[in-house]
């Protein structure tokens, strides 16, 4: 089945994954997965305003795609979502020269 959003892990540890969330080429957000026994945790941060029904599509999405690959929804307690609205304002990072290759990445994807 042909899904509207594309999900990029970015991180995944024993209890934890990070997901970008994408609509075609445009970021709209990010996804913080946290796996606790019998309850899964996520925050879900919206970069863009997306309708009360794409939410719920989205979180379906997470639901079917990582969180019942973990845990199928006969097998856990409860899945939980918190979901907020913000942008990315700024990225820190102790890696020397990192942040000039993602700021001139940036820069070119802007043009």
């Amino acid at each position: 089945m042909e899904t509207r959003f594309k999900l990029t892990r970015l991180v995944r540890t024993q209890t934890s994954e990070i997901y970008l969330v994408w609509e075609g080429e445009k970021r709209i957000g990010q996804i913080d997965i946290h796996f606790a026994h019998d309850t899964i945790h996520a925050t879900v941060i919206f970069e863009a305003d997306l309708s009360v029904g794409d939410e719920e599509e989205l979180l379906a999405q997470i639901d079917d795609d990582i969180v019942s690959s973990y845990l199928p929804r006969f097998e856990r307690e409860d899945f939980v979502a918190h979901v907020f609205r913000g942008e990315e304002i700024s990225r820190y990072t102790d890696c020397s020269g990192a942040m000039d290759d993602i700021d001139d990445d940036d820069d070119e994807s802007d043009e």
